[in-house]
């Protein structure tokens, strides 16, 4: 009994840092902004196309023309930029926890939407034919399923809830029609910006400090970066992507 003490007290210490990382809602003083841009260099890849086999009737029939990159005039969209494990800060949003991907015509919408890691996952079924979503963490170059359900046009409403442990986007997509495509960025702190069409982003309240930044997108990955956002300043930081 003795010597179980001492591993017992092993085991409680090595929780700790786990509690310790979790992101801390806290008074941000005379903070910053960090804003930027998004672009893409090089061709703009062509839109994939899909062959549309099945549910004509609600589908619609021919194929089906996905853009993964969408580059408008050389900005880059359908991209996320965000802080790095930032330890504690400005709170999430009030409408993070609101969010909802429909299958409408047999489309994903949003094609990106954003959700807090940890929340559940409001999926919407507006056709009378059967999904079934398919959701993988993104790994790097590796995914791992996070859900798979099927969901028959009676079952409107689904909520899954969605804990990612290593990524920060989950790829969706219906096993039933292999041309149905969407993303979710699974937001581990408030410090995120989806970018706009222009590609720009801007990240406010940030307490001063040196954080990490990256930008991320579903088909072509992240980029890294550092930055420095000094109390009531603006630091500007800009990311390019480039064709795989």
């Amino acid at each position: 009994m003795k010597r179980a003490l001492p591993i017992l007290s092993l085991c409680v210490a090595s929780l700790q840092p786990l509690s310790a990382a979790a992101y801390q809602v806290a008074p941000v003083d005379n903070g910053g902004r960090i804003s930027g841009k998004v672009s893409f260099k090089g061709a703009d890849p062509a839109p994939k196309q899909f062959t549309v086999a099945k549910d004509a009737d609600t589908c619609g029939s021919g194929t089906r023309s996905i853009d993964f990159v969408r580059v408008n005039n050389g900005a880059l969209t359908d991209a996320v930029v965000y802080l790095y494990k930032i330890k504690a800060g400005k709170d999430f949003p009030a409408d993070i926890g609101n969010t909802e991907l429909n299958q409408k015509k047999c489309t994903f919408k949003p094609f990106l939407s954003v959700m807090k890691n940890g929340d559940q996952l409001t999926v919407k079924n507006s056709d009378p034919v059967l999904h079934n979503i398919h959701t993988y963490e993104i790994i790097g170059r590796a995914k791992k399923t996070v859900f798979n359900i099927s969901q028959p046009g009676n079952l409107k409403i689904l909520r899954k809830q969605v804990t990612l442990k290593r990524g920060t986007a989950m790829k969706v997509e219906c096993d039933a029609h292999d041309f149905m495509h969407s993303f979710t960025f699974v937001a581990k702190n408030p410090y995120f910006a989806v970018v706009g069409e222009d590609g720009s982003f801007s990240i406010d309240n940030v307490p001063p400090g040196s954080y990490k930044i990256r930008a991320w997108h579903g088909t072509l990955g992240e980029k890294k970066g550092t930055v420095t956002v000094e109390a009531d300043s603006t630091a500007r930081v800009d990311f390019v992507f480039k064709a795989k």
